[in-house]
């Protein structure tokens, strides 16, 4: 439903292992940041000014500066004192400190300001316009030259401006203005003009305009110059905010009626060898606040990008256009919606998609608009994008209206992936992580790590952008039924800059197919989310490849029990206020799909479980295609067809038990089942078409019937998937079945005591030792004691595997095979030496031929009968080996043990 008007997954994966990874594209080639962007994201070390910085220019390795205010200051934390700079400032493009060059603007009555510096082509000369009557103490009229190598006004140069110039662009023998003034030299010259660029002489160019100049551009060729602004007329002619006029004359070459809306004015122009760019403002609704590409020669529109947030600069570097802005909605370009504002973007000069950089500032002092200048400087072979404006942080530390970013010295790691790993079948795993954030790089290579190994397993390759940060997997298709596993991965950017290991995600192979997450992924579920995660706030999709995960909104609370299904699998609980899961990934929904959900709640106010809408962390305006709950616990599916078409149960569901519902939508129409029986039908074949995310938990509600009191579910979730066809009655039935049905079930028990015996020191205890050791001569043999549970009721022990961990020292694994025995004697953790260590029993139960070095988990699987027969009971196990190769491994005491040593224990239907 539309109730006002208001991120696809690129991932690009490859592997060099065993196994299968998840993507559509291969990644770009690594440099030092992702190509095309040329610069880092990381902010340099820059003196600041205590105002705003409205223009920046740049020659000979200096950086100047204009704005409103009165002095500079050190970075935050950097050694100095405060300098005075009225207005003005020059500074060293590498270091980021004050040079030698001092200028004063100043004005006898009101506020003196800077609002535009621009170079002579051989920037020889410093070209100031603003309001200011004087510089240095020699008498201006709001536009001065400064000669650069001297750093002192140039006084032949004399224009006169009756009021402020806000835009300048200069080409050998001229200067073009533009403003707020009505008359230069005495003479009328409403919003630009053009003067002499060495005496500052009225030249017979006009263009006048009936409102404010904000920018002026001058064509590679010379021959036309570019206005922008607030005007609706130039020369009379209607034509709002964006011009072309000759060079010479000021007649108009190109107009642009309606091309840009009343309420949006254009800010900032910039041009490069194919065109120019324009960065646009409104204000009010239905406005246009994005940027513009225009070709040459014609001028005519290559391409729109209308993101909001005022975008006040545009810069073209190597072909990629950087913008400065409060960017806070990119929907309308296929990007992120309506929601936090991005105040640095890039893009190609060739199209609207945002690249791979993103450093940030906030909106600061003043109008609360954040950057509003940026330029290139240069010095010692390396490059410096400059941005100025008015925020007072930059990527989250204190910076005020001044920052810069280098052409090289990356040093930014990705941010920590968020790992979880699966396993619905023998011999496989899915290894799954939310893409990692790199404001500079959006090619970033993953490496899998298992069971704490040094080596990764896999390395995989993907993109992620800071509104795109998709699901990447890797399948492990080396493991064994009944044997737990342990999964980190690691994120590394083009300039080898890398994160830190992720949690452990642990997963068991189950012995037997698990039949209902198997059932829903072999239908076809292209979104699968099982809300399984210990940790916010990623919610990994589980589908066969489709790589749609989840966000949770506000903490929903993780890992309910008992979930919907048989098995391991858990719920999610919503408060009904607030918390939510949005999807990560922006699509468009066909003509064909189903939604099917598990839920359970006792509440009388209602909420929507599930559905479609356009906005991700805020309340979509269009939204449909979702399952509601009424105030009287009935469930309403519905759909917006220009009009809302719902289908509503008859009986109410609010009685705290699970509850299996889906919606399907095809050629045959609506359908709504529930627990496995079809509840109502309606002949609706079409939806409402937008883009749009999925949401769990809630989202807007506006205007549909028996409207719940809250739009947020206060209950539980669990099993929620998307479909991209009509799942049949029987498949229906199918599932909620399966759901009951008996499934492996997995306990994991951590030894209660360890210790081990050395022939070396006969009377030695070990028990509060983090190591256990195994050799055969001279001796050494480590014993384990597990308390053991009954298993379940109506299941019998599938399998066991013995887990144990490799220590850190050099040389401690072991080319020897160690034996899994029975102990049979008596012992103690804290009592036993070598000296009255315990007998042991034979057959061996298991054994490890061989563990290579390095630090990691190792597994072997256990003779299951044997284990059988100690459940309910206690279990000892002793590790042994013939030769003289020593195995050093962590004990239960030591804090890298990873849980180990650990029994995994396989319980299932006879």
């Amino acid at each position: 439903m539309r109730r006002s008007r208001g991120a696809a997954a690129l991932l690009a994966l490859s592997l060099t292992a065993t196994g299968a990874g998840v993507g559509l594209a291969l990644a770009p080639q690594a440099a030092a940041v992702t190509p095309p962007v040329a610069f880092t994201a990381d902010a340099l070390s820059t003196w600041q000014p205590n105002g705003v910085v409205w223009a920046l220019a740049e020659a000979g390795g200096q950086v100047f500066a204009g704005g409103t205010f009165s002095t500079v200051r050190p970075p935050a934390g950097g050694a100095g004192s405060e300098q005075q700079a009225v207005n003005f400032v020059a500074l060293d493009a590498a270091t980021g400190a004050p040079t030698s060059c001092e200028l004063s603007f100043t004005v006898a009555s009101g506020t003196a300001t800077v609002r535009a510096l621009a170079l002579s082509p051989d920037k020889s000369t410093l070209y100031a316009g603003g309001y200011f009557g004087a510089v240095n103490g020699t008498a201006v009229s709001s536009l001065a030259a400064v000669d650069v190598a001297s750093c002192t006004v140039k006084t032949a140069f004399r224009p006169a401006f009756a009021a402020t110039v806000r835009a300048l662009a200069v080409t050998g023998d001229t200067v073009y203005a533009g403003g707020d003034f009505l008359t230069v030299a005495g003479q009328p010259r409403q919003r630009f003009a053009a003067v002499g660029a060495t005496d500052g002489a009225l030249k017979p160019f006009t263009a006048d305009a009936d409102e404010p100049g904000r920018a002026v551009e001058v064509t590679p060729d010379g021959q036309n110059v570019v206005l922008g602004g607030d005007f609706f007329t130039v020369n009379g002619t209607n034509t709002h905010a964006l011009a072309v006029v000759d060079a010479a004359s000021g007649a108009l070459t190109k107009a642009y009626p309606g091309f840009i809306e009343t309420n949006s004015v254009v800010k900032d122009i910039a041009t490069d060898d194919t065109g120019f760019y324009t960065a646009n403002e409104g204000t009010g609704g239905g406005v246009f606040d994005g940027r513009i590409a225009l070709d040459l020669p014609g001028f005519g529109q290559r391409w729109r990008d209308t993101c909001l947030g005022a975008t006040q600069a545009v810069l073209p570097y190597q072909k990629v256009l950087y913008s400065a802005s409060h960017a806070h909605d990119c929907s309308s370009v296929g990007e992120f919606p309506d929601g936090q504002r991005h105040h640095l973007l890039a893009q190609p000069t060739t199209g609207t998609g945002k690249l791979g950089w993103a450093p940030d500032t906030n909106d600061g002092i003043g109008e609360g608009i954040g950057p509003r200048v940026m330029t290139v400087g240069s010095k010692n072979g390396v490059q410096y994008l400059w941005v100025g404006g008015e925020f007072t942080t930059v990527n989250g530390a204190a910076q005020q209206s001044l920052t810069r970013f280098a052409s090289t010295g990356d040093t930014g790691a990705p941010t920590v992936p968020v790992a979880g790993a699966v396993s619905f079948r023998p011999g496989e795993v899915q290894v799954r992580w939310r893409t990692s954030l790199d404001l500079d790089d959006s090619a970033l290579t993953y490496k899998v790590y298992r069971n704490g190994a040094a080596t990764p397993i896999a390395t995989v390759t993907a993109d992620s952008l800071f509104f795109k940060r998709p699901q990447a997997s890797w399948t492990d298709t080396t493991v064994a039924a009944g044997q737990s596993y342990t999964y980190r991965v690691t994120a590394t950017d083009a300039a080898g800059n890398t994160s830190a290991l992720s949690a452990t995600a642990t997963v068991t192979v189950p012995t037997t197919v698990d039949g209902y997450p198997n059932q829903v992924r072999a239908d076809g579920a292209t979104q699968y989310w099982r809300y399984d995660e210990s940790a916010l706030p990623f919610v990994a999709d589980s589908s066969a490849g489709g790589n749609r995960a989840g966000v949770h909104l506000n903490a929903p609370a993780l890992r309910q029990t008992p979930g919907a299904v048989s098995g391991a699998s858990t719920a999610i609980g919503f408060n009904g206020t607030d918390t939510q899961v949005y999807g990560d990934h922006r699509q468009t929904v066909g003509s064909t799909y189903s939604i099917e959900t598990w839920f359970r709640t006792n509440t009388t106010r209602g909420g929507k479980l599930f559905g479609f809408g356009n906005n991700q962390s805020r309340g979509s305006n269009q939204y449909d295609k979702h399952i509601y709950m009424t105030n009287n616990g009935r469930l309403v599916y519905g759909v917006y067809t220009g009009a809302t078409r719902t289908v509503t149960t008859a009986t109410a569901y609010n009685d705290n038990a699970w509850h299996h519902v889906v919606a399907t939508q095809g050629p045959g129409g609506m359908t709504l089942y529930v627990d496995g029986v079809q509840k109502g039908t309606l002949a609706v074949t079409t939806h409402e078409n937008f883009s749009g995310y999925w949401h769990a938990g809630g989202d807007s509600l506006g205007g549909w019937p028996d409207r719940p009191t809250s739009e947020y579910w206060a209950g539980q979730l669990d099993e929620s998937a998307v479909y991209p066809t009509v799942l049949s009655a029987a498949q229906v039935q199918n599932h909620y079945a399966l759901a009951t049905a008996p499934a492996d079930s997995v306990v994991q028990v951590t030894a209660a005591e360890d210790t081990y015996a050395n022939a070396g020191a006969p009377g030695t205890n070990y028990g509060s030792s983090s190591s256990l050791a195994v050799r055969g001569t001279s001796f050494y043999a480590s014993y384990l004691r597990f308390d053991l549970p009954t298993a379940p009721a109506g299941t019998v022990l599938k399998s066991a595997t013995l887990g144990v961990k490799t220590s850190t020292m050099s040389g401690a694994g072991t080319t020897d095979t160690v034996s899994v025995v029975p102990v049979t004697g008596a012992w103690s953790e804290g009592g036993t030496t070598y000296t009255n260590r315990p007998s042991l029993g034979a057959p061996a139960l298991g054994a490890y031929p061989g563990i290579p070095d390095g630090s990691a988990v190792h597994t072997a699987t256990l003779t299951t009968g044997s284990v059988a027969a100690a459940l309910g009971g206690s279990l000892g196990l002793a590790l042994t080996s013939p030769g003289t190769d020593a195995l050093w491994l962590w004990s239960s005491e030591a804090q890298a043990n990873e849980g180990t040593p650990q029994l995994t224990l396989t319980f299932g239907a006879p």
